[in-house]
C-alpha cells in the first residue's frame, strides 16, 4: 500500500469516528430527558453533552497540546461511560434519532442559551468563592 493511500485510509477512519461521537454525544443528549434510561445515566449522559457541545473547555484551546487533549480523551471517555451506563436498545433508538437529527438546521438559540447558562455559572461560582473585602 502506498503512503498516500494509508494517510487517507487512516483519515477516513478518523473523520467516520468523529461522525460516531457527534452522533454519540445528541444520542446521549436525548437519553438525558428519556423515561426508559435509569436516573443515574441521564445524571452523567446531562453532564457529558453539555461538556461536549458547550463552547467552554476544561483546558482552553490556546494552550499547545493540552488544550486538545480533554476534547480527544475526556469526552470520548466520558461518552464510552455513558453508552454502557444505557440499555443497548435504547442506545440504539437514540442513536437513530439522533442521525435523523442530523439533517435539520442548527439552533443559534440553543447555542446562545449553552453560552448563558455556563456564564450564569462562571458568575455564580465567583460570587461565592470571591473572597470578602474588609471594610
Amino acid at each position: 500500500m502506498a503512503p498516500q493511500e494509508e494517510t487517507t485510509g487512516f483519515t477516513a477512519r478518523l473523520k467516520a469516528w468523529a461522525r460516531e461521537i457527534k452522533t454519540d454525544v445528541v444520542a446521549i443528549s436525548l437519553a438525558a430527558g428519556d423515561p426508559r434510561v435509569p436516573w443515574h445515566a441521564k445524571l452523567v449522559a446531562a453532564l457529558v453533552a453539555a461538556y461536549a457541545l458547550s463552547p467552554i473547555d476544561l483546558i482552553p484551546d490556546f494552550i499547545p497540546v493540552l488544550g486538545y487533549l480533554d476534547d480527544v480523551i475526556l469526552v470520548p471517555l466520558g461518552i464510552l461511560l455513558v453508552v454502557r451506563l444505557i440499555p443497548p436498545d435504547v442506545m440504539a433508538e437514540l442513536r437513530a434519532e439522533a442521525l435523523a437529527r442530523a439533517g435539520r438546521p442548527t439552533s443559534k438559540v440553543g447555542a446562545a442559551a449553552i453560552v448563558a447558562i455556563w456564564i450564569a455559572a462562571l458568575a455564580l461560582a465567583l460570587w461565592a468563592f470571591w473572597p470578602e473585602r474588609a471594610s
